[in-house]
């Protein structure tokens, strides 16, 4: 059974850093590619980062630069590390992982199926 685990939101100012982590269990990170998506009150769900089987990363246009997604193969983690945090960027991150089969959702370049409960980030002076 996959499981996907969320970890490390909070509450920061705007400029300020957080680092999320997704602990993965029942799937080899490192043989699909994973991601991170958001979701704020009101709006669609957004393609966060994505890094794929080679090592190969995509950042959306409205975090490149100040977002970086990474993952540790011994650890089977996913994490995303944010920096210069703007209140944009308050929702709920969830990360996802290649569906193995069933209706993927296919975003980023990649079929997403597994997905976590989510963590929230928070943005506000």
């Amino acid at each position: 059974q996959v499981q996907l685990v969320e970890s490390g939101g909070g509450s920061v100012q705007p400029g300020g850093s957080l680092r999320l982590s997704c602990a993965v269990s029942g799937y080899t990170i490192s043989s699909y590619c994973m991601g991170w998506f958001r979701q704020s009150p009101g709006k669609e769900r957004e393609g966060v980062a994505a890094i794929y089987v080679g090592g190969h990363t995509y950042h959306a246009d409205s975090v490149k630069g100040r977002f970086t997604i990474s993952r540790d193969n011994a650890k089977n983690t996913l994490y995303l590390e944010m920096n210069s945090l703007e209140p944009e960027d308050t929702a709920m991150y969830y990360c996802a992982s290649e569906a193995t089969g069933g209706n993927p959702t296919a975003v980023m370049g990649c079929g997403f199926g597994y997905w976590g409960q989510g963590t929230q980030v928070t943005v506000s002076s």
